[in-house]
């Protein structure tokens, strides 16, 4: 998902083992997440992916001055979806405490862990278990 402001932006989703860079989107206020080959595009995350940072993050809290946060690890998240026209894109913390993906100070590097798992259609519970039924046709090997 990429918060609303984005809608014009072009955009694509995050990929295992990819490491990306915050920036601040061209024509927009909004900051969040791209490629350093591809900065115009804005690379979107499914709720629950899980992010590490090259450092500890930090992010501006709308004062004068930026604040960091002693973790490196986040999972991505929206906060108030229920309130529509603002930004909800979030990164949650091991303490449990959020930043806002557009609070982030640009610059910084994070590489997607994992992406979240998603619903099974039937073609892949299809899959699966065609694939269980063949490897219980094989043989173990011998120990």
């Amino acid at each position: 998902m990429c918060d609303y402001s984005l809608h014009a932006q072009a955009t694509r989703p995050a990929q295992v083992g990819e490491t990306l860079i915050t920036t601040r989107f061209r024509g927009t206020t909004t900051r969040g997440f791209a490629s350093e080959s591809e900065p115009e595009v804005a690379v979107c995350m499914l709720p629950g992916t899980e992010l590490a940072f090259a450092d500890d993050v930090k992010y501006d809290n709308n004062c004068t001055w930026s604040k960091a946060i002693d973790f490196r690890v986040g999972k991505f998240g929206a906060i108030d979806p229920h309130i529509p026209h603002r930004h909800h894109d979030a990164i949650e913390f091991p303490d449990g405490n959020w930043v806002l993906v557009t609070q982030l100070m640009e610059g910084q590097r994070a590489t997607v862990l994992q992406l979240p798992v998603t619903s099974h259609t039937p073609e892949r519970v299809a899959e699966a278990r065609a694939a269980v039924a063949a490897n219980e046709d094989s043989p173990l090997p011998a120990a």
